[in-house]
């Protein structure tokens, strides 16, 4: 009896955001798949010394070369006979036969998601293989190397714009909310005039006089897409305002921002919380669709809807519809997973700061 009061005292004093955590974990197929997605975006960032053509160390007549971080090029360094950086991976293989005390040490899968026909050995559209796992593209470039820098980018990108999508949506409409009046009524019909800009046409229009670029596409797409959040942050705002505490906080002196941003916005978290997931998926669609219409990240950047692209239209090479499409599809289920596991733990009809 006494074991059962200590165990329902632990509960109530755990606090809500920690009783989330643990309904999270509960909920298996989100949980699983959040570890799974932080665990390749962690190792993504790893990818130059996983999979690259350069050699991660080279030991050269008693010195040693680390190109991996800075390229040598191969005559004027290891007297290579190809014109500009040295091509490791014949480099490896001519010690190897030539039985010489130099030696060198590839990444795991030693190739480059930018090397081309250009390079010696790589051919167009190769067919999965044991060399090249994914096959080739229409430039011979390694399949499964762009595969795995696009995953880097797409999520990147995703992560990037949703973060700035909530910090203006947060700011402008919890001001909404929390002002009202006048104030509320004048930023509503720029909300409606602003979000009439359209914005594939924005984009045509600036990808035909400058070259887009990573940071560029986030702040074109920055333009728009905080007025979702804007509109949550306004309604959370206007709930809140009403409330107890924040007459409290302002009879006890506290200013406007200290009230808004340290009083309601904690408790007004929740949709934040729970939409983040779902904004990261359409983050990543956003590119990818950009990248199939050509407007996206120039090339040779590693992309999935540019190699979606070429596998369209190169239907009997199947491999280059197939691995675009199940790294996507793979992504944005377990994405999604993530977001359903999230929702579910942060129902407020499960864990109220009433209850």
């Amino acid at each position: 009896m006494e074991s059962k009061n200590m165990s329902e005292q632990q509960e109530i004093s755990l606090s809500i955001l920690k009783k989330r955590w643990l309904k999270f974990k509960t909920l298996r197929r989100g949980y699983y798949s959040f570890i799974i997605i932080l665990t390749l975006y962690i190792l993504s960032w790893f990818l130059p010394i996983l999979i690259n053509n350069r050699a991660l160390v080279v030991s050269y007549e008693g010195d040693l070369y680390f190109p991996v971080f800075s390229g040598y090029h191969a005559g004027s360094v290891f007297h290579q006979d190809v014109p500009g950086e040295a091509v490791y991976r014949e480099l490896k293989a001519e010690w190897k036969q030539a039985d010489s005390e130099n030696w060198l040490i590839m990444p795991p899968y030693p190739y480059s998601p930018y090397e081309d026909i250009t390079v010696q050995g790589n051919k167009m559209f190769e067919e999965p293989s044991s060399t090249h796992w994914l096959g080739t593209d229409n430039t011979g470039r390694d399949v499964f190397s762009r595969l795995c820098y696009a995953f880097n980018i797409s999520i990147s990108f995703a992560l990037i714009l949703s973060t700035l999508n909530y910090f203006i949506g947060i700011l402008i409409g919890g001001s909404m909310g929390y002002f009202g009046g006048k104030f509320d009524l004048i930023f509503q019909r720029l909300i409606e005039i602003w979000s009439s800009l359209p914005m594939l046409f924005v984009i045509i229009i600036i990808s035909s006089i400058i070259r887009p670029t990573f940071f560029l596409l986030i702040f074109i797409y920055t333009i728009v897409n905080w007025i979702g959040m804007t509109y949550l942050m306004r309604a959370e705002f206007y709930r809140e305002k009403s409330k107890d505490y924040v007459a409290a906080a302002l009879s006890m002196g506290q200013t406007n921002f200290k009230v808004m941003f340290k009083h309601i916005l904690p408790n007004s978290l929740v949709p934040v919380i729970t939409y983040f997931p779902f904004s990261v998926v359409g983050g990543i669609t956003a590119l990818v669709s950009l990248d199939y219409l050509g407007f996206g990240m120039p090339p040779p950047t590693p992309s999935w809807g540019q190699m979606l692209d070429v596998g369209l239209s190169n239907i009997p090479k199947w491999w280059m519809v197939f691995a675009p499409v199940s790294a996507q599809f793979v992504t944005l289920i377990m994405v999604v997973f993530i977001g359903e596991a999230v929702r579910e733990a942060f129902d407020p009809k499960v864990y109220s700061r009433l209850r």
